[in-house]
């Protein structure tokens, strides 16, 4: 019996995966390549027999019962370092950045969180009673804020966002890796033109040259461990050979692509 002539299990449909937005891959251990990212889809389920089925965009999109719409100017922070992790947060519109802070007040960037995604979900998976991270505006955001209880109880019983939540948290860790990359192996100019590259969200589906949020040259020196100085030559140097256009706000080509095809 060939593999398509073998019956699926149970009854419903089966559940949907959903990739989150891309990531980047290392193709050698001094490389990385750039992936296209996708959105998290989220289908609206149909009902069956009459019965009322779980719409994942309504409870995504609408307040309810533990959740509520939060909504930020830039600048804004969803949540602190220290505050207690007591909810889980998802991104309707914007774009935030993670920041964690040292004892000595030094902060370094440790993520980029988009429409689309989840935030704060450390919440759901760590005992630890307190906020590990800062969330921060880097747009004006809207945010669906779901309290730890309602998360918990939904996905023990709706196993379309179980589904979802899961293929989320494997999307993060495939770019918390990738990041890991991208620090140890290649260049702080590469690093630069991912990072604008995934600030541009490059791969949507929209126009081919997106702009970047605005962001300083110390925030972006900040983000790939080297100087201002370093950051503000290779910006130049994107500007001169086309890749990028800047005055006032980054508008970022599909050409700084080719930063990742040089050896």
């Amino acid at each position: 019996m060939s593999a398509r002539s073998v019956p699926a299990r149970g009854q419903g449909p089966p559940t949907k995966r959903i990739t989150s937005v891309g990531s980047v891959r290392s193709a050698s251990p001094a490389t990385a390549e750039l992936e296209k990212p996708s959105r998290l889809h989220t289908p609206k389920s149909q009902p069956k027999n009459g019965n009322t089925v779980f719409d994942i965009q309504a409870f995504l999109a609408r307040p309810g019962l533990g959740r509520k719409i939060l909504n930020l100017k830039k600048n804004e922070t969803a949540f602190v370092q220290g505050d207690p992790a007591d909810a889980i947060f998802f991104v309707q519109r914007g774009q935030l950045r993670i920041t964690v802070t040292s004892a000595n007040g030094k902060e370094a960037t440790i993520g980029l969180v988009a429409a689309g995604e989840f935030l704060g979900e450390d919440c759901m998976i760590s005992a630890h009673p307190v906020r590990l991270a800062t969330g921060t505006a880097m747009t004006e955001c809207s945010l669906l804020r779901i309290s730890k209880t309602a998360m918990v109880s939904e996905l023990h019983q709706e196993p379309e966002l179980s589904g979802m939540f899961v293929s989320f948290l494997l999307a993060r860790n495939a770019r918390i890796q990738a990041d890991l990359v991208d620090q140890l192996f290649n260049s702080s100019e590469k690093r630069l033109a991912r990072i604008l590259l995934l600030l541009a969200q490059f791969g949507k589906e929209s126009k081919p040259e997106t702009v970047v949020p605005k962001i300083s040259q110390e925030v972006l020196a900040e983000m790939i461990g080297t100087t201002r100085s370093r950051v503000s030559f290779f910006m130049n140097r994107f500007r001169k050979l086309g890749f990028v256009e800047y005055n006032g706000e980054i508008r970022v080509h599909n050409s700084l692509l080719n930063i990742f095809l040089q050896e």
